[in-house]
């Protein structure tokens, strides 16, 4: 059973950029993985996915300044944020879609001040 930890957030300053990492226990080469934001009072919103093998795709309202990547040997994807806006103020996820089902971290708190 794959498990996820997301961690790299904290209080940040717009302008700013930040990396947020997703460490699994547990094989995730062959799978792919996504990024999931929860602003306050907002429905959960996917940011994108990354294949087994690095393809992207990112959801229209953050094309531009999201890029996720992976490390395969390490078991850990990667969301880098550039230019934060205090509008991405939120509980960023990372899901893992497995055979059996998908598998969500606890998350990490990101806040943007202006």
């Amino acid at each position: 059973q794959v498990q996820l930890v997301e961690f790299g957030g904290g209080p940040v300053q717009a302008g700013e950029f930040l990396r947020l990492a997703c460490a699994a226990k547990g094989n995730i080469s062959g799978s792919a993985m996504s990024w999931i934001r929860q602003a306050p009072g907002k429905e959960r919103e996917l940011i994108g996915l990354i294949s087994s093998d690095g393809h992207t795709n990112y959801a229209d309202s953050v094309k531009g300044r999201f890029t996720i990547s992976r490390d395969n040997a390490e078991n850990t994807i990667y969301l880098q944020i550039d230019r934060l806006k205090p509008e991405d103020t939120a509980v960023y996820y990372c899901a893992f879609y497995g055979a059996t089902g998908t598998v969500w971290g606890q998350g990490t708190q990101v806040t943007v001040s202006s």
